[in-house]
């Protein structure tokens, strides 16, 4: 199978002001024939569906209805739904009764929405809660062995769901007990179940160790480089890619400003990668935007290592929130501009019969963009 590309639905708009049908269709125009269907996104159908106040969350028919519906225009499209995601704030909950509501009330829609779907994966993201508002006492706890607990918990009854689940752990840069995609690895491996296994993403793994935009020049001073390298080497040896189930790719833009309580991106209270994440991601080879991470690099390791499956953007941004109903499009067309890129990154290197380029990127089965155009009724003209 050649590496092919796929998209997030949160990449092509904010769910507030644009449609996860418009969404869909543009990524179908641009050739992607592949998504990563964001919650978010599904919930909001199911509140069109079904209309409720915004503060509530739609339910159990509404919300399969929705998956109904996606699974409908994709169908018609010819677009997979690779997964759903993401399943927020889970593991290493110190009220496990808040916990335990996840895995009897709100796993049990996912899964069947999942079997709608015809998809089989769920993302899992490291915990990031902050300390409880009222008592300042610690929402999430680092103890490895609850936290293996947790998700063991959930590869569990994923196996026993009637449509197999299978559950990628991905560590984000700002998760408050695992940021690093070696302690994902770690915990993955002591779960121990062939239905659980990674989320790799480069952004998470550059912003973790590689970037520092609270700098001048966005990069942790003076170690950026090595960390990265030693990190890199330690994945190249010890990750086995068979218990790799995502890959997503975004790079970010290098702040003109460092990151700080006077920065317009600055929330009090959140963390600065999370603040630096939202409002900052780019697809790959968009320098003209300011990307900088070495994300070509981290996704050549992936690469050599055998992975031939989709890469996802994941591209959250500021822009995503423009109310202009040209968003979806605008954002589809960067995407397919950005594989574009890579696949000439890709053929220049083979062209050099195994000469490095100044990337050092080797794209093995990546084949040009396939541009496809359905003829799909747009609402946006």
């Amino acid at each position: 199978m050649e590496c092919k590309p796929a998209i997030t639905t949160v990449s092509l708009g904010s769910c507030k002001f644009h449609s996860i049908t418009d969404k869909i269709n543009e990524a179908a125009r641009n050739g992607f024939k592949a998504i990563e269907l964001f919650i978010d996104d599904l919930e909001a159908l199911a509140k069109d569906i079904t209309p409720i106040p915004a503060t509530l969350v739609p339910s159990r028919d509404s919300v399969l209805s929705a998956a109904h519906q996606i699974r409908a225009q994709c169908d018609a499209l010819e677009v997979t739904i690779l997964n759903l995601q993401p399943l927020r704030f889970y593991e290493g909950l110190v009220d496990r009764k808040k916990r335990n509501q996840i895995l009897d009330e709100v796993l049990p829609i996912w899964m069947d929405a999942l079997k709608i779907l015809d998809a089989d994966t769920i993302l899992v993201p490291s915990n990031f809660l902050p300390s409880d508002p009222e008592t300042g006492l610690p929402q999430t706890v680092g103890d490895m062995a609850i936290i293996v607990e947790d998700l063991r918990e959930l590869a569990a009854r994923g196996a026993q769901h009637d449509h197999p689940i299978k559950f990628a752990y991905e560590a984000l840069a700002w998760g408050t007990h695992v940021n690093t995609w070696e302690k994902s690895w770690e915990i993955v491996q002591a779960v121990n179940r062939p239905n659980c296994g990674l989320a790799l993403d480069t952004f998470n793994i550059a912003g973790a160790i590689y970037a520092d935009h609270t700098t001048q020049d966005g990069r942790v001073v003076q170690t950026a480089e090595a960390d990265l390298s030693a990190s890199l080497s330690r994945m190249a040896s010890t990750l086995d890619i068979r218990r790799l189930f995502i890959v997503q790719i975004a790079d970010a833009e290098r702040l003109s400003q460092p990151l700080g309580p006077d920065h317009p991106f600055h929330v009090v209270g959140q963390p600065s990668r999370l603040s630096w994440s939202r409002n900052c991601r780019l697809f790959l080879c968009e320098n003209d935007r300011g990307g900088f991470l070495p994300v070509l690099d981290i996704l050549k390791v992936i690469l050599d290592l055998g992975w031939t499956g989709y890469l996802a953007y994941e591209v959250f941004s500021r822009s995503l929130a423009d109310d202009d109903r040209r968003t979806p499009a605008l954002h589809a067309e960067r995407g397919k501009r950005s594989w574009r890129r890579l696949c000439e990154i890709a053929e220049s290197q083979m062209n050099q019969s195994g000469s490095s380029s100044p990337s050092g990127l080797n794209l093995r089965g990546m084949g040009f963009l396939e541009t496809v155009v359905h003829d799909v009724k747009r609402g946006i003209l």
